[in-house]
């Protein structure tokens, strides 16, 4: 907890009760959540907290590089504390978000600035697909 309030204070955000909370889930999970997901996650231990307080949170945390927002389709987004460049898989399906090994990605970025005389600074890669498991209950 005292390394997310440090994250917090060098990118000069106030840390506070609710700041803290929303960062450190999204620090401990490898899942994707939306706004709605993480306030209704929260919502026991911060029952004041409102909804607009969590969409203002995870924009002071996009906006200071500690997350990185995902359009996942249909202004839907989800939100992800490896802010590391890396793709990630979409299920059409069911709308979850997996992280995918980015050991190819350096490639792809060489390739694309070899071919377009782009400087790349950087890159949001997504495949879209059905996941195993909507994959799976398609066949029965």
């Amino acid at each position: 907890m005292k390394e997310l309030a440090q994250q917090l204070k060098e990118k000069n955000l106030k840390v506070t009760p609710q700041r803290l909370a929303i960062f450190q889930m999204l620090s401990n999970t490898v899942e994707h959540p939306s706004a709605e997901t993480i306030y209704k996650a929260l919502e026991t231990t911060h029952p004041t907290m409102s909804l607009a307080t969590v969409y203002k949170t995870l924009d002071a945390l996009k906006k200071a590089s500690l997350i990185q927002e995902l359009n996942v389709g249909e202004d839907c987004f989800r939100y992800d504390a490896r802010t590391h460049s890396h793709p990630h898989l979409i299920c059409v399906s069911c709308c979850k978000v997996v992280d995918m090994d980015s050991i190819y990605l350096n490639d792809i970025r060489e390739r694309v600035e070899k071919n377009s005389d782009f400087d790349i600074l950087d890159e949001k890669i997504y495949f879209y697909g059905v996941c195993p498991n909507c994959k799976e209950s398609k066949e029965h």
